[in-house]
């Protein structure tokens, strides 16, 4: 059997597309959404954990989030992630409830946010990358072991390298129209 296959490179190529558009969509752009720390992991009970896994997040007012937490020894914890997630949150301690004010989005703000989606945007094709050396790699090997000819490998390379070129422009289109949005233009 061939180790080879296409159909699994092209669900984690979408995967990567995917994961930088749910990225993308924690990055705020005017009103509060308890997306925004979705990206967001808390150091408890000896392990790394998403916030939604050790508290409840909510959008009371449209400028201002809530971060419920349901273990009052992990108050802390949480207050220290969100403030070291670089999302320019600072919490205010309210007992087991974290009040987080969203500020008014200036110039300086939106050029930290379109440097984080393009961080994002590179990290997603960096993993369309390595997808399509997977891929590569793989032909090489069902090469050596006679399942493909030398020609039928570089056309299927030709396959994964197509694939791979359209993955990085939807990525970039993404990318773009995120920043975009930041920015206001």
């Amino acid at each position: 059997m061939a180790a080879y296959d296409k159909a699994d490179l092209e669900r984690r190529m979408a995967g990567a597309v995917e994961s930088l558009k749910h990225d993308l969509g924690g990055l705020r752009t005017g009103r509060a959404s308890t997306t925004l720390l979705e990206p967001v992991t808390v150091e408890v009970y000896g392990a790394h954990m998403p916030l939604n896994q050790v508290a409840t997040v909510s959008a009371p007012e449209p400028r201002m989030l809530s971060v419920q937490v349901w273990d009052k020894s992990n108050v802390g914890p949480v207050e220290k992630a969100i403030r070291s997630a670089g999302l320019g949150l600072n919490p205010i301690n309210d007992g087991q409830t974290l009040r987080l004010p969203i500020p008014d989005l200036t110039e300086e703000r939106r050029k930290e946010l379109a440097k984080l989606a393009s961080k994002y945007a590179e990290n997603a094709r960096i993993a369309a990358r390595n997808v399509r050396r997977d891929g590569m790699d793989s032909l090489k090997t069902d090469e050596k072991k006679g399942i493909y000819s030398e020609d039928e490998r570089k056309r299927l390379e030709g396959e994964v390298q197509k694939l791979t070129d359209a993955t990085i422009a939807e990525i970039d289109a993404a990318a773009t129209a995120k920043e975009k949005e930041i920015l206001g233009k």
